[in-house]
C-alpha cells in the first residue's frame, strides 16, 4: 500500500531544505516558549514562505522541463516534508511525552490520491491519524495542531482519526474508505501501527472480496462519465474525471492493486495485466495527463480540472506545441489529448478483459452490452468464417494469426459482428490493434474489403461499429484520410466533439433519419424515401466524409471534394456517384448558411440557391447531408426553427427546378399553413381567425413552425385585450439552454437596435433572432439570449428588466448607450480569435443591398451593429442574427433613405470600413435616437 512513486528523488528537491527548515522551527520553539499560539502562528508562516517558493521552483522546472509526473512528485515530497516537520514539532515542542505510554502512539498517513506519492498544485490532502485504540487528549491535540497549521498555511485539508479496528469495520462497509485505505502511504509516526493495518486489511478486507471491488469501482466510473459527459471527445474535456482522464487511470490501479495485489505500477507488468508496449503507454499517459493538470493548476491559481477553451491555448503554449498549416498550436495539443484519451479507453479494455479470464468478476458488470447479450457461455464457430468463433456472445479470432493468413478479416471481423450483432472480444481488440501494419496499399485497393466496408457503413449500427474500427485505428489505416481528422479538435465553441467524433455521430444520425418517426426530422425522413435509391450509398458516404479535410490549409469543403474524387472509385462509386459525392462534400455548408442568413422571402435568394443545387435530386440529397451535419454538431444546436427553415428554403426553391417559379406552388403552402392554423384554434370564431391571418404576411405563414404561431396568436390577443402597447413573454428552451423573449410593441425604425441594446445592457448575449412585422404595423421579434441563471424564475426577472429598458428607451427616459457601457466595460478577453469579415453585395436581392457581417461574438454586438448602420443612413428591411459558437454572422437587408440600392462603389467602401472598424475596436456605439 506504499506509494506508486519510484526511483529517486527530483532533483530540484534540495532546494527544500528540511534541516534548515527544522532548525528554523525550533529556534521559534525557544523563542516563544510558553507562548503556544505564538509559536503556531510563526511557524505557519514560516512553513507557508517555504512552501511558496517550493512551489514557484516546481513550477519553472515543470515549465523547464514539461514533465507532469515529476512535478506533482516533486509537490508530493514537499508536503511529506511539512507534515513530518509538523509533526515532529508537536510532538517535541508542543505535546511532548517523555515516557509515551502504550495510548500515546500515532501514525500520519496520507490516503487518497496525496497517498499514491503525486499531488497536483491545488490538490487537497487527504489525512488519516491512526490510533492503537480510541482516541486520547493526546492523540487529539497532536492532530488538531497540525491540522490548523495547515490551514493557516491556506491548505485544502480531509482528514479523520481511527484506530486501527475502526479502519478495518469502516473498510469493510464503506466502498470509498475502503479505497482510500488502499492508497495510504506511512509518512510519520509510529510505523507499527502503519503496518498492522495493512496487514489487518489485506487480510480481513481484501480478501475474497475482488469481485464485489471491481465491480463497484466500475460503476463508479460510468457514473463519473455520466455527470462528466459520456463522450471521450467533447472538446472542453475534465482532466481529472472525465473519460480517458486520470481517474480511469486510477480505478485501473485501484483494481490492479486490490486484485493483483500489486504495489507499484512496474508491478502491472510482471503480473502480465499489460505486456511492456501498453506498460509503456500507461506510463506515458499518465505522464501526459499530470503535466495538463499540473499547468491547468498552476496557470488558474486553483483546483481546476476542466480543460476550457480559455485555458487550452495557454497550456498548449506551456507543453511546447506550435501551430502548423492547417491547425493552430491549440488545435494539434488537443489532437494529443483526445489520443491519449482514447489510450487510457483501450488500457482499461485490456485491463477487464485480463479480470475476465482470471474470473475475477461476473462477466455481465464488464460490458452492458454483454450483460444484454447473454443466455449462454458456448463458444462456437462463425458460421459465414471459419476464422471466427462466438465467445460469449462476442465474436473472438479462431486462431492468433487470422489476420496475417488474411489480412481482409481486419474489415471482415467489423462487419460479421455487425450482422450477427455480436459485441467484440477485448482479446480480438487487442490483436487488431497490433495488425494494423497489415494494412497496407494491396489491402486498400483489395475489392472485397471496400465491399465489406461500404456493407458496415450503410447497415444497421454502423455508428457503433465503425466508432470500434476508429479506437482500434482500423478505420484510419483503412482511410488514410480520416487518420488525419482522428481526435481533430476544433477551436471553437460550435463543435461539441472532435472530427471524427462528430463525422461518426453525423453516420448515426443518417440512419435515424432514414428509420424516420422522429419528429425532428420529418422533412428529411420524407426526403429519404424519395431519393434514387442507388444515391443511398452516396449519402452514406458523403456524411461520413463531408469534413475529412478540416486541418489542412486549403478550405476543407473544396479539399473534401478532392479527397472524395481519389477515395470514391476505390470503394465501388461510378464516376457520376463520385462527382455527386464531391458536389455534396464542397456545398455542405451552403444549404445551412442561406437558410439562416438569407431573406427566403426574396425571390432572388431562391433563384441563386437553385442556381447552386441545380436538380431537385442534389437538394433532396443536400437537405438530407445539412439535417445530420447540424444534427450531429452536439446538443441544442438543432432546434425547431432551423428545421422550418431548411422545410421553407427547400420548398421554395423546388419550383423552382421544377420549371419557373411558381405563385400557385407557394400559395398553395400558405394555405396548407393556414389550415394547419385553424385547425388548431376551434375555439376561435371565424371573422375573428380570419381577421388574425390577415395580419401576417406570407413569409410569416412559410417560416415560423406551427407550436410557435399557436403560441404567437394567444400572446397576441391576450395582451391586445389587456391593452399593453409592449408585451414579453418569455420561454424557456431547455435542450439549447437559452431564453427566449417573444416581444410584441409597436414597430419602430430602430426597435431591432433598442431590442438589442436592453439586452446587451442586462448582459444577455443574443444567439438568434427571428423578426417579422404585421401588416397592421406591429412588430413581433423573438430574440434568443443565452441563460446566465440556472433558475428559471431569476431569467424571468431578467426578462422583465429587459421589457421595462424597452419601454424606458421607447418613451424617451432612458439613454441606451450609457448602460450598454456600463455593462460591456471591462469584459474578460475571449481566448478565440475570428477574423472580421464584412460582405456587401447587391446579386443577393433586387431590393436591397445585402450587408453580411461576420466576427468575434460578444455582448451588445448586435446593438452597436444596428446602431451604425442606422447612423450610416440606412434603412433595414430585414436583419438574419444567427451564433456559430463564437462566431456571429449577422445579415442586414438595407435600402438608402430613399429606398434604393446602395450602388455606389465609393459608398460601400465607407460601409465595410466603418463595420470593419466596428469588429476590431469592440466601441459600444453611440446613442439611437428613440
Amino acid at each position: 500500500m506504499e506509494s506508486v512513486v519510484t526511483g529517486s528523488r527530483p532533483d530540484a528537491d534540495e532546494r527544500f531544505d528540511t534541516a534548515r527548515i527544522t532548525a528554523a522551527v525550533d529556534a521559534l520553539a525557544e523563542k516563544h516558549a510558553g507562548r503556544e499560539d505564538l509559536f503556531r502562528a510563526a511557524m505557519a508562516q514560516l512553513l507557508k514562505a517555504e512552501m511558496i517558493e517550493a512551489r514557484a521552483v516546481a513550477q519553472a522546472v515543470l515549465l523547464r522541463d514539461r514533465h507532469g509526473r515529476r512535478c506533482a512528485e516533486r509537490l508530493c515530497f514537499v508536503q511529506d516534508e511539512i507534515i513530518r516537520i509538523l509533526f515532529a514539532a508537536a510532538t517535541r515542542h508542543l505535546y511532548y511525552s517523555p515516557i509515551p505510554s502504550g495510548a500515546e502512539r500515532m501514525a500520519v498517513v496520507a490516503t487518497g490520491g496525496y497517498g499514491r506519492g503525486l499531488m497536483a498544485p491545488e490538490s487537497d490532502i487527504d489525512l488519516l491519524f491512526i490510533l492503537p485504540y480510541k482516541q486520547t487528549a493526546w492523540g487529539e491535540q497532536v492532530a488538531e495542531a497540525i491540522l490548523y497549521c495547515l490551514w493557516d498555511m491556506g491548505l485544502k485539508v480531509g482528514h479523520a482519526t481511527r484506530s486501527v479496528d475502526e479502519s478495518i469495520r469502516q473498510a469493510r462497509g464503506d466502498m470509498t474508505i475502503r479505497t482510500a485505505i488502499l492508497e495510504t502511504r506511512f509518512l510519520t509516526g509510529d510505523r507499527p501501527l502503519y503496518d498492522e493495518l495493512v496487514a489487518r486489511f489485506d487480510k480481513d478486507v481484501v480478501q475474497g472480496t475482488a469481485a464485489e471491488f471491481v465491480a463497484a469501482k466500475l460503476a463508479e466510473r460510468d457514473e463519473r462519465h455520466r455527470r462528466a459527459g459520456l463522450s471521450r471527445y467533447l472538446v472542453e474535456p475534465n482532466v481529472k474525471d472525465g473519460k480517458g482522464g486520470l481517474r480511469d487511470l486510477h480505478t485501473l490501479f485501484w483494481i490492479a492493486k486490490y486484485v493483483y495485489r500489486v504495489r507499484e505500477t512496474d508491478e502491472l507488468l510482471e503480473c502480465g495485466v499489460f505486456d511492456a508496449q501498453e506498460y509503456r503507454t500507461f506510463r506515458r499517459c499518465a505522464d501526459f495527463l499530470w503535466s495538463v493538470r499540473c499547468n491547468i493548476h498552476f496557470f488558474s491559481g486553483r483546483a481546476e480540472e476542466r480543460l476550457s477553451f480559455d485555458l487550452q491555448r495557454e497550456i498548449a503554449v506551456r507543453l511546447g506545441y506550435t501551430s502548423h498549416p492547417g491547425m493552430q498550436d491549440v488545435e494539434r495539443f488537443m489532437k494529443h489529448y483526445f489520443l491519449i484519451a482514447k489510450d487510457v479507453g483501450d488500457l482499461t479494455a485490456i485491463m477487464c478483459a485480463k479480470l475476465e479470464d482470471q474470473q475475477a468478476k461476473a462477466a455481465p458488470v464488464l460490458s452492458r452490452m454483454m450483460a444484454r447479450l447473454l443466455p449462454s457461455t458456448k463458444r462456437h464457430r462463425m458460421p459465414d468464417s471459419d476464422d471466427f468463433i462466438v465467445d460469449n456472445n462476442r465474436i473472438n479470432l479462431a486462431a492468433p494469426d487470422v489476420f496475417r493468413q488474411d489480412p481482409v478479416n481486419l474489415i471482415r471481423i467489423f462487419r460479421l459482428a455487425q450482422k450477427n450483432n455480436l459485441a467484440f472480444h477485448p482479446d480480438a481488440m487487442r490483436t487488431v490493434t497490433r495488425s494494423l501494419k497489415l494494412i497496407n496499399t494491396q489491402l486498400r485497393e483489395n475489392r472485397e474489403a471496400n465491399l465489406l466496408f461500404m456493407e458496415i457503413l450503410t447497415s444497421n449500427d454502423a455508428e457503433v461499429v465503425l466508432r470500434r474500427m476508429n479506437e482500434t485505428g482500423v478505420l484510419g489505416n483503412f482511410i488514410r484520410a480520416f487518420g488525419k481528422i482522428v481526435s481533430m479538435m476544433q477551436f471553437n465553441m460550435y463543435h461539441h466533439y472532435t472530427v471524427d467524433e462528430h463525422l461518426l455521430r453525423c453516420v448515426g444520425f443518417l440512419q435515424e433519419i432514414e428509420r424516420g418517426g422522429n419528429d425532428e426530422f420529418v422533412v428529411a425522413s420524407d426526403l429519404m424515401r424519395k431519393i434514387r435509391p442507388e444515391h443511398r450509398a452516396v449519402l452514406y458516404i458523403t456524411t461520413l466524409l463531408h469534413d475529412i479535410a478540416k486541418g489542412r490549409p486549403e478550405d476543407h469543403s473544396i479539399a473534401g471534394a478532392k479527397v472524395a474524387r481519389r477515395l470514391c472509385p476505390r470503394l465501388g462509386f461510378s464516376t457520376a456517384d463520385t462527382e455527386t459525392v464531391a458536389w455534396l462534400i464542397e456545398q455542405h455548408l451552403t444549404m445551412s448558411t442561406v437558410a439562416q442568413s438569407r431573406d427566403l422571402s426574396d425571390r432572388k435568394t431562391i433563384e441563386n440557391f437553385a442556381a447552386v443545387v441545380q436538380s431537385v435530386e442534389q437538394m433532396k440529397l443536400l437537405t438530407i447531408l445539412t439535417t445530420a451535419d447540424i444534427r450531429g454538431v452536439g446538443p441544442g444546436v438543432w432546434n425547431g426553427w432551423k428545421a422550418q427553415l431548411l422545410r421553407t428554403l427547400y420548398y421554395e426553391t423546388e419550383p423552382v427546378l421544377t420549371g419557373g417559379f411558381s405563385e400557385v406552388n407557394r400559395a398553395q403552402r400558405i394555405a396548407v399553413a393556414q389550415s394547419e392554423f385553424r385547425a388548431a384554434f376551434t375555439e376561435w370564431p371565424e371573422p375573428e381567425l380570419h381577421s388574425y391571418i390577415s395580419r401576417h404576411y406570407p413569409a410569416y405563414w412559410l417560416k415560423v413552425e406551427l407550436p410557435r404561431k399557436v403560441r404567437h396568436a394567444h400572446f397576441i390577443k391576450a395582451n391586445e385585450q389587456a391593452g399593453n402597447k409592449l408585451a414579453i413573454n418569455v420561454g424557456f428552451d431547455e435542450v439549447r439552454g437559452v431564453t427566449e423573449l417573444t416581444i410584441l410593441a409597436v414597430d419602430h425604425p430602430w426597435l431591432l437596435s433598442i431590442i438589442a441594446g436592453a439586452c446587451a445592457s442586462a448582459g444577455a448575449n443574443i444567439v438568434d433572432a427571428q423578426i417579422y412585422t404585421t401588416t397592421d404595423g406591429r412588430a413581433l421579434d423573438t430574440i434568443a439570449i443565452t441563460r446566465e441563471y440556472d433558475r428559471d424564475e431569476d431569467e424571468g426577472r431578467r426578462a422583465r428588466r429587459i421589457g421595462e429598458m424597452i419601454e424606458g428607451v421607447l418613451e424617451g427616459k432612458l439613454r441606451l448607450p450609457d448602460v450598454v457601457a456600463r455593462r460591456t466595460s471591462g469584459r474578460k478577453a475571449r481566448p478565440f480569435v475570428v477574423e472580421p469579415e464584412v460582405t456587401i453585395n447587391n446579386q443577393w436581392s433586387d431590393r436591397y443591398t445585402v450587408i453580411e457581417v461576420s466576427g468575434l461574438d460578444r455582448p451588445g454586438l448586435l446593438y452597436q451593429l444596428t446602431t451604425a448602420i442606422s447612423k450610416l443612413n440606412l434603412n433595414i428591411a430585414s436583419a438574419h442574427v444567427a451564433t456559430f459558437g463564437e462566431r456571429a454572422r449577422d445579415v442586414f437587408y438595407v435600402t438608402d433613405l430613399l429606398g434604393a440600392q446602395i450602388n455606389a462603389p465609393t459608398r460601400q467602401a465607407a460601409i465595410k470600413s466603418a463595420l470593419i472598424h466596428l469588429l476590431v475596436t469592440d466601441d459600444v456605439a453611440a446613442q439611437p435616437a428613440a
